[in-house]
């Protein structure tokens, strides 16, 4: 099992999640984060240039089976690139155990 947490433009959110749940994602969350990294923003007032800040985007985080980590994967990539700096990040990270609280399941079935 896998986690895999994603921060990609919130412009992006309702494509990227439209994709997934064709791709048969059944369960996700998502927050709204802000950050910084190669991408700057800055707007003009007055005639005065400024930095404002940090930029708003959205973390989704998606448990799914080794089996299909690559299509999740491949189709955040196709729904969320716009080819510029700042479309965002994927990370992977190894699940020992998952749990569903309603039923006990563990594992695989705790997570379909």
């Amino acid at each position: 099992m896998k986690k895999i947490e994603a921060i990609i433009r919130t412009s992006k959110f309702e494509q990227v999640v439209e994709a997934l749940a064709d791709a048969g994602v059944a369960f996700l969350s998502f927050y709204d984060v802000k950050g910084h990294g190669l991408e700057k923003e800055y707007r003009t007032y007055r005639g005065t240039t400024y930095d404002v800040g940090y930029i708003p985007r959205t973390k989704l985080e998606i448990v799914v089976s080794d089996e299909f980590l690559q299509k999740a994967i491949d189709t955040i990539l196709s729904n969320a690139k716009t080819g510029k700096v700042g479309d965002g990040k994927i990370f992977v990270t190894h699940l020992d155990e998952v749990y569903r609280v309603r039923t006990g399941e563990t594992g695989h079935e705790a997570i379909n």
